[in-house]
């Protein structure tokens, strides 16, 4: 296996995942406090994960862990999208979140970012 290149800070998904996780934080602020411990805190949880599995794959030393991290960021995204979408039907997101809900308007594909990003442009994972 050659040496990967460059970091984790590198990848253009990496940094749209930190963007997502911080817009996230921003959109639940107004949240109920009784929420607070229970679907902001999913929320929340599931935001981060996206970013926290793209860079933890990035520094495993195989190829299939990277992309098995990759597949479990996407499963944080479909996670966070259904979270969202409980919020919007329960009253305390309003209709206006599903900016941050939908991948695809923060430059994702349908089929996840992390995923997609490594099938379109393979030279962003590193030179593996």
């Amino acid at each position: 296996m050659t040496e990967k290149t460059g970091s984790y800070k590198d990848l253009l998904v990496w940094e749209q995942a930190m963007d997502l996780a911080v817009a996230v934080y921003g959109a639940t602020k107004s949240w109920p406090k009784e929420e607070l411990y229970g679907l902001t805190s999913q929320v929340r949880r599931s935001a981060t994960s996206v970013p926290a599995n793209i860079a933890e794959g990035y520094g495993r030393e195989i190829r299939g862990s990277y992309l098995q991290f990759l597949r479990i960021a996407q499963g944080s995204l479909k996670e966070l999208e259904t979270q969202l979408l409980i919020a919007e039907r329960i009253g305390i997101a309003p209709k206006a979140t599903s900016h941050v809900r939908s991948p695809s308007s923060a430059g994702y594909s349908g089929r996840g970012p992390a995923v997609s990003s490594y099938q379109e442009r393979p030279g962003e994972i590193g030179d593996w």
